[in-house]
């Protein structure tokens, strides 16, 4: 495949980015996939190996060499889901802590792919591609709640557009460690890989030489309890661990995140002994509008009980310190 870089697609101060430029161009292919691509060697500048924060400038050819299709390695599996709404074009399923959300590094089986492919006969939207079928956005493994899904092309490429011009709301549960010095606010800070530990995000300086992308977190806190603090976390942007990192980089790491939590509960024996199943961040509230009927849909997931029964503790706690005073 290849593409050209016209003289109308330059304003001169601000040139495109190859990233972006491909995301504008191929609405077929998901950002994740591009950038895969592009890591991968398989996107060319001028016949050069590219970068995906490469400015582009008018004449500039790319070229892609799309790798053959690979045959579907996840094999639909009978796993139990909570569907929280169904139709012809798409799922909403509350997703479990615990589960991954499709196959890779090493994990093949028991996904939500894996449980999908089997609730919907396979059928289910290909732009994801084979290892990602229907997969509009992602939740981490050890995130609870609200995810959707897609059964058709169609409906992918809707969803998937809401959630890039913010139309799509996402809004999420977090118990922290610690307590925000304000009630609420906006974390806008560059997220990136991390420069040392390629598995983990980080908030990128300008001394890193990283590649960095715009994220915004919107927060406000619920309630305080001794040591911890329940926040309601509203994404403008979906950044890989985006949440997680952000909160984190203020002091504020999520409770029982076994990655970017450094203060007590993150580690396996700390979770366990809180009674968790997975880390304190909860898809709590969706909405869109369907990719047919143009209706707004709005869904919302309570606690999952583990996380439910942690924080009623935290709250009974609080207040039985509060009836001594």
């Amino acid at each position: 495949m290849l593409l050209e870089v016209s003289e109308d697609e330059d304003n001169g101060s601000t040139r495109p980015r190859l990233d972006q430029y491909l995301s504008l161009k191929l609405t077929d292919f998901s950002r994740a996939r591009l950038q895969k691509l592009i890591e991968d060697g398989a996107v060319k500048v001028n016949d050069k190996q590219a970068k995906a924060g490469q400015k582009l400038r008018p004449g500039d050819l790319i070229s892609l060499d799309l790798p053959d299709p690979v045959p579907l390695d996840a094999v639909a599996e009978e796993i139990p889901l909570t569907i929280v709404f169904e139709d012809e074009n798409l799922l909403v399923i509350n997703k479990p802590a615990g589960m991954v959300t499709h196959p890779g590094a090493g994990v093949n089986s028991g996904t939500l792919v894996n449980a999908v492919l089997h609730h919907a006969r396979g059928s289910l939207s290909s732009i994801g591609g084979v290892v990602r079928p229907g997969i509009v956005h992602r939740l981490d493994k050890d995130t609870s709640g609200l995810i959707m899904v897609a059964k058709n092309d169609r409906a992918h490429q809707s969803l998937a557009a809401q959630l890039k011009v913010k139309s799509a709301r996402r809004s999420y549960l977090a118990l922290v460690e610690g307590s925000p010095g304000e009630e609420s606010g906006t974390i806008d800070l560059p997220i990136g890989r991390h420069p040392k530990k390629r598995v983990q995000m980080t908030v990128v300086t300008p001394a890193m030489a990283v590649e960095a992308r715009h994220a915004v977190t919107h927060y406000q806190v619920l309630e305080h309890f001794h040591k911890y603090a329940l926040l309601a976390c509203q994404l403008e942007t979906g950044r890989t661990h985006q949440i997680r990192v952000h909160l984190s980089h203020l002091g504020l790491p999520i409770v029982g995140d076994l990655v970017y939590n450094q203060k007590t509960t993150g580690t396996l024996p700390a979770r366990a002994k809180l009674g968790l199943k997975g880390q304190a961040l909860h898809a709590h509230k969706l909405s869109f509008t369907h990719p047919v009927s143009g209706k707004l849909l709005e869904f919302e997931a309570d606690l999952p009980a583990d996380l439910k029964a942690l924080i009623d503790r935290l709250r009974n706690s609080a207040n039985q310190t509060s009836g001594t005073k």
